[in-house]
């Protein structure tokens, strides 16, 4: 039986975070999946993902980011990550559940699996504690954005100085998502670049902890990270062993339908990384693991995780 349980840590800036725990209510775990959620979501989304994981014998572990579902709303800040250095922030979050879950369970196996903005921050983990782990899983990555990444950041701190950090901005959610939707015209919501499945499209529209345009300080912030992130000074810290792989819909607008994952690909073989793979699910969108095609992806997951565990 899979039990469910939730609690909070707190950061070394005072933060309290809330986090879950999937596990079975007996047995010794093969390994532990840590899931950093993406942008405008939070962790319970995936608890379809984590009871499968834990029927396999695998123990999961996840928080809501800073600004995000219970840990935002605990601060009166959904939308936001911090004052300054809200990316590394984040990060170094992430790296707190993991020394919790070493304390647990110090013998055991650590993968990490990022999502979307999780994936973004999960390849800022492994530049900075790459060693932690025996592999990383990226949903949904992108590319660099380059100098569209650069102009992004100068509207950001523009509209910081007009409005405030923590102003939602339309203005930059429109420059960054308004062209999600174009390829699947005609669409029934905003959100049809999420999934195929509606009843997972519209499970998101529902939730309040979901969607929402977020503030010109989050923007900033992440779009400050895709930039250290990008960097090969960065990836070159990456430990050249550590297992990754990249999972992607082919129709996902957030990885350029292809093309800016291959890029991060590209630049980790670069950088004289060994061990990286990646796969496309045909006519998937960006939220895979909520695709039609879920059950398939859960199994390559599986399939991949199961290669590594010793």
């Amino acid at each position: 039986m899979v039990k469910q349980s939730e609690f909070t840590f707190q950061t070394k800036d005072g933060v309290d975070i809330f986090a879950s725990k999937w596990e079975m209510d007996q047995g010794v775990p093969r390994a532990i999946i840590q899931i950093a959620h993406g942008m405008a979501e939070h962790i319970n989304r995936y608890d379809k993902f984590a009871r499968e994981l834990v029927s396999q014998n695998f123990i999961v572990y996840g928080n809501d980011h800073r600004g995000h579902g219970k840990t935002g709303d605990k601060m009166n800040s959904i939308g936001y990550f911090a004052d300054e250095q809200g990316f590394e922030k984040v990060v170094l979050d992430m790296r707190e559940l993991t020394s919790i879950i070493k304390k647990e369970h110090p013998a055991t196996p650590i993968f990490l699996f990022g999502h979307s903005m999780g994936s973004f921050l999960s390849r800022r983990y492994i530049q900075l504690f790459g060693d932690q782990l025996s592999g990383v899983i990226l949903s949904g990555t992108g590319g660099d954005p380059g100098i569209m990444g650069k102009v992004g950041k100068m509207v950001a701190s523009l509209e910081i100085k007009r409005k405030g950090g923590r102003t939602p901005s339309p203005l930059l959610n429109n420059l960054t998502f308004g062209s999600y939707n174009k390829a699947f015209k005609p669409t029934r919501t905003e959100f049809d670049w999420l999934s195929r499945d509606e009843k997972e499209v519209d499970r998101y529209i529902e939730d309040p902890f979901c969607g929402g345009i977020f503030s010109a300080g989050f923007f900033h912030d992440l779009l400050g990270g895709l930039e250290i992130i990008n960097r090969h000074e960065n990836i070159v810290k990456i430990p050249a062993k550590l297992p990754i792989l990249l999972l992607a819909g082919s129709k996902d607008p957030v990885g350029g339908n292809t093309k800016g994952v291959l890029k991060t690909y590209e630049s980790y073989k670069q950088a004289g990384l060994e061990d990286v793979t990646y796969k496309f699910y045909e006519s998937a969108r960006h939220e895979i693991l909520n695709e039609t095609n879920k059950t398939e992806v859960y199994k390559d997951i599986i399939h991949w995780l199961n290669i590594y565990i010793s």
